[in-house]
């Protein structure tokens, strides 16, 4: 183990650019240093060593996502093939997708596809209309950059890779369209070349990897053959319709006004029948959370902005709310990271306080170093570590997947109706969960505790 690795004692939670939809967490006197992420310890490989393992009754605290399982209408049943993935870049012919086999050629001959590099993004799922900033400092990549710069394109293929599969990636990605770059080599000693700002203006089904040789030697980057679908009305914009840097105050007083007409047009569009379902669901979902008091709920005024409308010319539309839906899940999984570690946080401080008392310093908890060193830690709490990092492997991954996995598959559906029917079917089967919760509390545990003050409706200035 290196004697350099350091855990860091300090963990902020991930804000959300929409986490003004959820009420804040009930106040904790709870204040000690927080455990790195699982991610900041994924290096510690080391075999665990026989100890008393962390209370279990934090896993059953867990807000998991899980779908009913005897649901046979379950979007989900089929696990990671549940969503449609192109054959791995390892695979003798992998040059087309088994889904597209029968229809690419015609389309290939309609000449409708092109030829985009591909970025993949991990475990990722993005959407249209929203914006990311990636800090660019492989070689390959570097070069995929300077090359949509040269060619004016600015813009190329994300899309999510196989979770247990190397080499494989979804069929469906997003259409990632360059903003801003900013050279950064210099003040990064070239360990970052770019800083990029993007919004995503569409979805590109993939048909096939040009390249596939290039996953492996890593000489430059994959390209592929993909057809667009244009979300935005951003995508196939002519030069004349591109903003004028010389009109800037003028650019941003008509997205202020295009702002405001969307928000109107939302608001006058009649619902069908099945959007109004799904914009009850959810309604009654808010309702549930509240009475549960959930630790990570959404506030009531996110009910009037949770969005079902088709296309972005209108906002709050069906894309925004399957946004919020995205961050909700991502900020329970938080949640639960966080309950898991708090025990071994509570002894980590101990042990600090315990460790600089010894040393006649006089340091207080005020005081508690920023970080620590792995080896610097007694052995009981590198194993209770180990062990812990363990269990949130297992417990965690699976939910993330899942939450994964369900944006991906609202991703790849080929109309607004199906992308309706599938956010239907998340949101009924929490409201399910919560409702199943709601009553064993009622058994158990008394009759659901009332919405505290703290939730009323003067405290939910939050929205999307």
């Amino acid at each position: 183990m290196n004697r350099k690795t350091a855990l860091p004692v300090s963990f902020l939670l991930c804000s959300s650019s929409i986490a003004s939809a959820f009420v804040d967490p009930l106040p904790t006197t709870f204040s000690s240093p927080r455990l790195a992420p699982p991610s900041a310890i994924a290096s510690w490989r080391q075999p665990s060593k026989s100890s008393p393992s962390l209370s279990s009754r934090r896993r059953n605290n867990l807000h998991q996502l899980h779908m009913t399982d005897d649901d046979e209408n379950n979007p989900l049943s089929r696990g990671v093939d549940s969503v449609t993935w192109l054959p791995s870049v390892y695979d003798a012919s992998p040059s087309r997708s088994v889904f597209d086999a029968a229809t690419t050629a015609s389309i290939e001959e309609e000449g409708v596809t092109e030829t985009l590099p591909l970025f993949p993004l991990g475990g990722i799922v993005y959407t249209p209309n929203s914006e990311h900033i990636l800090n660019i400092f492989e070689p390959r990549y570097r070069q995929m950059y300077n090359d949509i710069l040269m060619n004016g394109s600015k813009r190329f293929v994300v899309a999510m890779c196989h979770p247990s599969e190397e080499g494989r990636f979804a069929q469906v990605g997003v259409l990632f369209s360059l903003e801003e770059l900013k050279e950064v080599s210099e003040m990064t000693a070239d360990r970052v070349k770019y800083i990029c700002n993007h919004r995503v203006t569409g979805r590109v089904r993939l048909h096939k990897v040009l390249n596939p040789e290039a996953w492996q030697n890593r000489d430059t980057y994959l390209k592929v053959k993909g057809t667009i679908i244009d979300d935005t009305g951003e995508v196939f914009k002519s030069d004349n319709d591109t903003d004028d840097e010389s009109n800037m105050d003028e650019n941003i007083s008509k997205k202020l006004v295009s702002a405001v007409k969307k928000a109107a047009a939302a608001d006058a569009i009649e619902k069908t029948p099945e959007e109004s379902s799904l914009a009850q669901s959810f309604s009654d979902l808010v309702e549930l959370q509240h009475d549960l008091s959930e630790d990570v709920r959404f506030t009531r005024a996110s009910v009037q902005s949770f969005g079902v409308a088709e296309g972005t010319d209108v906002d709050p539309n069906l894309w925004t709310s399957i946004r919020l839906w995205q961050s909700y899940a991502e900020q329970r999984l938080v949640a639960g990271q966080n309950e898991m570690q708090k025990e071994f946080q509570e002894r980590l401080v101990e042990y600090l306080k315990k460790d600089l008392g010894d040393k006649g310093d006089g340091k207080g908890e005020e005081e508690l170093p920023s970080a620590i060193g792995f080896q610097d830690l007694s052995p009981e709490l590198q194993a209770e570590l180990i062990d812990l990092q363990k269990r949130m492997s297992a417990e965690l991954k699976p939910l993330m997947l899942e939450q994964t996995l369900s944006m991906q598959k609202i991703l790849e559906a080929t109309d607004h109706e199906e992308r309706v029917a599938l956010m239907q079917y998340f949101v009924d089967a929490e409201r399910k969960r919560l409702q199943a919760k709601k009553t064993l509390k009622g058994m158990f545990g008394g009759a659901a505790s009332a919405v505290t003050s703290r939730e009323s409706d003067g405290d939910e200035t939050g929205s999307l």
